[in-house]
C-alpha cells in the first residue's frame, strides 16, 4: 500500500480524500489544511489524523496529495520532491511557467512519480473512444459554467480550458502552428469568458470557448475527421460516433451487438451507409481512476497516466492564450 497524505481539503480536497479512502492501494496518514474550522470538520467527518503543518505529514507519507489553491502548488509539491517524496497534484500543475519548467527539471532529477490532476482524460466518455481511430481535423469544444465567486483570481483559462488543451494536446499529435484568442472579464478582475483557435502543424484546427458566467453548464467536444463525426459529452458522461462506412459495407440497418444504427445515404460519390455508433460508458469515477493509476504507478514502478512535462505544454499553451487576449484588450482610459 502507499502511505499517502493530503494537502488541503477545501471541497475538491473533501472529493479526494473520500477517494483516496475507498482505493485498496491507499493507506490515507492524515491531512494538512491551514484552515482551522475547516480542518477541525473535516478529522471530524472522515475521523481522520489531522497534522500541524506540511512538514510533518511529509515525514509521515510515501506520496502528497495537493489540491490546494494553485499559487501553493509549487513550494509544496517542490518541499514533497525535496523530502523524497512522490506527488499528485491538482491541474494546473503551478501559477507560472517559470515553476512548472522548474518543477519538470526537478522531477527528472529525483525520478519520482509525479503525476497532474488533468481528470477529463479518465471522464467515462472520453474512456469510451480508447480503442477508436481519433485523427480529428477540426475540433469544436464548448466548457460553460456558471459563476461561482470561488477561485475567480484565476482565469477562465487556467480553470477550465486548461482542461480540453490537455485533451487536445493528448489527440493531436503535432506541433502547435499559431494561436489566435479573445476574452473578456465580466464578473470578476481576471479572464470570464474566453474564445481560443488553435492551430497545428498537420492542418488541425480547434476553437475552443470557455466561460464561468453562463446560465448552464456545458461540457461537449466535437471531432471531425475524414468520414467521421465524433460528440462527447464529458457532462453528461455520453458519446457518439457517426461514420461513413465503405462502400462495400452491408451492416443491418440495426446491429444491436454493436449498438449501431445505420441508414443509407445520397452522396456526390453515389449511395454510402451512415453509421451511428453510441459505444459503452465503463462505470469508473474519474478521480478515483487517476488517484489509482497514480498509486499504480508507484507500486509497479511504471509511468504516470500524466506526467510533468505533459501538464507543462498544456499550460504554456494556456499562457500563450492569455497573452493574445492580453494583447486583444483594449486599456481603458
Amino acid at each position: 500500500m502507499v502511505k499517502i497524505g493530503l494537502l488541503g481539503v477545501g471541497k475538491l480536497g473533501k472529493i479526494h480524500l473520500t477517494q483516496l479512502l475507498a482505493l485498496p492501494q491507499a493507506e490515507v496518514v492524515g491531512f494538512y489544511d491551514p484552515n482551522e474550522k475547516v480542518a477541525e470538520d473535516v478529522s471530524q467527518q472522515f475521523q481522520v489524523k489531522r497534522f500541524p503543518d506540511a512538514e510533518s505529514l511529509l515525514q509521515a507519507c510515501d506520496a502528497v496529495d495537493i489540491v490546494t489553491p494553485t499559487p501553493s502548488h509549487f513550494s509544496l509539491a517542490e518541499q514533497a520532491i525535496r523530502n523524497g517524496k512522490h506527488v499528485f497534484v491538482e491541474k494546473p500543475m503551478c501559477s507560472t511557467l517559470s515553476e512548472a519548467e522548474a518543477l519538470v527539471k526537478l522531477v527528472s532529477e529525483a525520478q519520482l512519480c509525479f503525476q497532474v490532476g488533468h481528470v477529463e482524460r479518465f471522464n467515462p466518455a472520453f474512456l469510451a473512444l480508447q480503442d477508436y481511430t481519433l485523427q480529428p481535423m477540426f475540433i469544436e469544444v464548448h466548457r460553460l459554467a456558471q459563476f461561482q465567486p470561488r477561485n475567480t483570481e484565476t482565469s477562465v483559462i487556467l480553470d477550465l480550458m486548461i482542461h480540453d488543451i490537455d485533451i487536445l494536446l493528448h489527440l493531436v499529435k503535432s506541433e502547435v502552428h499559431r494561436i489566435s484568442a479573445s476574452g473578456v472579464a465580466v464578473l470578476s478582475e481576471s479572464t470570464d469568458i474566453a474564445n481560443a483557435r488553435i492551430e497545428f502543424e498537420n492542418g488541425c484546427v480547434a476553437n475552443l470557448t470557455s466561460s464561468r458566467i453562463s446560465m448552464k453548464k456545458m461540457r461537449k467536444m466535437r471531432l471531425f475527421q475524414k468520414d467521421a463525426y465524433i460528440g462527447i459529452d464529458f457532462l453528461n458522461k455520453k458519446t457518439e460516433i457517426i461514420h461513413l462506412l465503405p462502400a462495400d459495407d452491408h451492416t443491418p440497418a440495426i446491429d444491436n451487438q454493436a449498438s449501431m444504427l445505420s441508414f443509407d445515404l445520397d452522396t456526390p460519390q453515389g449511395k454510402r451507409r451512415v453509421a451511428v455508433h453510441y459505444p459503452s460508458i465503463p462505470e469508473v469515477n474519474a478521480i478515483r481512476m487517476e488517484l489509482q493509476l497514480f498509486c499504480d504507478s508507484i507500486l509497479q514502478q511504471k509511468p504516470v497516466a500524466v506526467n510533468a512535462f505533459d501538464a507543462f505544454q498544456a499550460l504554456k499553451i494556456a499562457y500563450q492564450i492569455l497573452d493574445k487576449i492580453q494583447k486583444n484588450t483594449p486599456i481603458m482610459l
